[in-house]
């Protein structure tokens, strides 16, 4: 790669909370331009959950940076730690995996990282092809490369301890595990969430036991949800999932506040953050959107959405691709939109309905009670459309 170092560095330290070290990552690219050898990055991840969403396209996105650059990702997944437990940021261990589960949701993970990711410059790796050969010998090896006190260092632990509450002695063994994948990968960097420091750290001491040099640990923020408070979070229900529809992403980025969207810009694109906060914000907003989509589903369809985006919600239109339901009449608006997928519970029905956001043909729908149905378009929030049609069929049928 011809790129001056210190244009990399820039590149690469954009949007990143903690580099340990930035002299040891600027002595690492040098070496690599020098010898041509492209370094090895590497990321890990446990397949706790097969869905990923824009707060892992911040990890995903700063893997693609050192690919373009050259270097070789690997993609680790830890389906051998996954059987253990992470406790970290939270107060009592991780409910372990069967191997059906992780083999199950590791399976989903190519189709989502490679909508980021290069494939061709992308080592997928799982940790249990050495544990697994690993003997009960090789892990007290590990272990004597640790001592208790620096494990009892890491805050989630030394609380928990402090409460005397259970910790199982597997989870101690956890940090070390996962500090070994980059023994076993020589990772010259690790990338990592700002909430991983302590075992990102583990991977450079217990390098150094193994007499390797220790590695560069990147830490990338945790990324704030639609809500703009909480951390992005499925289960809380302020994501925007990678495998979401394209006018699904492009409605959910549109809308965020404006100061999220400037963090957005950060941690997502490479955009000139100057440039963007000299734009008008609703344009800027269209902007992000259609690059995130780009990101995910190419060019053309990121035009198509943003242009899906503004026949809709611009010119107060209704989507071409409308769902339609066909009703009897004696239904809820609750059952029809729970039978959608189009709301997770009654509840949010209910608090839609208090805020004014159920609508049918533009009236608004204050109560769930049956027999109010008719035929026309019903609205839920700014993105969710229905067309309702009577059913031919009587409710006796």
């Amino acid at each position: 790669m011809s790129m001056a170092i210190a244009e990399q560095i820039k590149i690469l330290s954009r949007g990143v909370n903690e580099i340990i070290s930035p002299e040891a990552l600027k002595a690492r690219l040098e070496e690599s331009q020098k010898t041509r050898r492209p370094l090895n990055i590497k990321a890990g991840f446990d397949p706790t959950a097969p869905d990923m969403h824009l707060g892992h396209v911040v990890l995903l996105s700063k893997l693609r940076q050192f690919q373009d650059l050259g270097h070789r990702v690997y993609f680790l997944i830890g389906d051998f730690t996954a059987q253990i437990g992470d406790p970290t940021g939270f107060k009592k261990i991780r409910p372990k995996l069967s191997r059906a589960e992780i083999k199950r949701n590791a399976a989903t993970y190519a189709a989502q990282v490679f909508k980021v990711l290069d494939r061709k410059k992308t080592k997928v790796v799982f940790n249990s092809r050495w544990f697994n050969k690993m003997s009960a010998q090789g892990i007290l090896g590990l272990v004597s490369g640790s001592t208790m006190n620096q494990i009892l260092a890491r805050a989630d632990f030394k609380e928990r301890f402090d409460q005397q509450a259970e910790i199982s002695m597997l989870e101690f063994i956890y940090p070390l595990l996962q500090a070994y994948d980059s023994v076993h990968l020589k990772a010259d960097v690790e990338l990592g969430g700002i909430d991983q420091k302590f075992n990102l750290l583990m991977g450079r001491q217990l390098q150094e036991y193994f007499r390797q040099p220790p590695q560069v640990v990147m830490m990338t923020p945790l990324l704030e949800g639609t809500d703009g408070v909480q951390k992005m979070s499925k289960s809380l229900g302020n994501y925007i999932g990678i495998s979401e529809p394209p006018k699904e992403i492009f409605g959910k980025i549109m809308s965020i506040s404006d100061e999220l969207m400037l963090r957005y810009y950060e941690l997502l694109t490479q955009e000139d953050l100057g440039r963007v906060k000299a734009l008008h914000p609703k344009d800027a907003k269209l902007q992000l959107a259609q690059l995130v989509v780009k990101q995910i589903y190419g060019d053309t369809i990121s035009r198509e959405a943003k242009e899906e985006f503004i026949r809709v919600f611009s010119k107060k239109d209704i989507p071409e691709d409308i769902v339609i339901y066909q009703f009897r009449g004696n239904e809820k608006i609750s059952e029809i939109l729970l039978q959608l997928h189009l709301v997770q519970s009654g509840n949010e029905v209910s608090r839609l309905m208090r805020a004014g956001a159920v609508t049918l043909d533009g009236e608004k729908i204050l109560k769930d009670t049956t027999g109010q149905l008719k035929e026309g378009v019903l609205k839920v929030g700014k993105r969710r459309f229905v067309k309702l049609v009577r059913s031919t069929k009587s409710a006796a049928n």
